[in-house]
């Protein structure tokens, strides 16, 4: 079997020998021929708008500002397309899932859970009786307990300070508070 051999065309140039040592040791870490390596110098130079016999620092300079300034571009579109999509979120998102859940929980209540009876040993009841009086007594604590809620939330109001976050005054005295507290501990 014969293998084409690549013909190429060739051209000297003429190079200090330390350079073309320095080339070909370099040529050996980037790419497989010496033309693919010069050719990948090229281009680099080529994209990266760099040209040799300036000075590099003032070439990397201007591409650094100039990535910079596509750096802010980017990040100014990444946080419009954030905005757009917490607005779709708090518009859109939100709403549906409020409305869905709603009606999710409708559904359940309207429909019973069909529940089979477990057969249950029946025990004897027993009926607990509360004595008449205890009752009653029981009855006047719960009216004096409303009464007092009910003076307390009177005289309470709801302070806005300009600074700071709203919060609840008590109008009342020192004595007032203390006999509240004391008829809470009694009951």
């Amino acid at each position: 079997m014969k293998q084409k051999s690549k013909t190429y065309r060739f051209s000297a140039i003429n190079i200090k020998k330390a350079v073309a040592n320095r080339f070909r040791n370099f040529s050996k870490k980037t790419a497989k021929s010496h033309t693919e390596t010069l050719i990948a110098v090229m281009d680099f130079f080529e994209w990266h708008g760099f040209v040799p016999t300036d000075r590099m620092y003032q070439s990397v300079l201007q591409e650094i500002i100039k990535n910079q300034k596509l750096t802010e571009t980017s990040i100014k579109r990444t946080e419009a397309s954030i905005a757009i999509i917490r607005d779709i979120e708090i518009t859109q998102t939100k709403p549906t899932n409020a409305i869905l859940e709603v009606l999710l929980e409708q559904k359940a209540k309207h429909e019973k859970p069909k529940v089979e009876p477990v057969p249950q040993k029946q025990e004897p009841r027993i009926e607990i009786t509360v004595p008449k009086i205890r009752y009653e007594r029981l009855q006047d604590k719960l009216e004096m307990l409303k009464k007092e809620s009910q003076y307390l939330m009177e005289h309470t109001t709801l302070v806005k300070p300009s600074f700071g976050k709203p919060f609840l005054r008590l109008d009342i005295t020192e004595g007032e508070l203390e006999n509240y507290k004391r008829t809470l501990q009694n009951l």
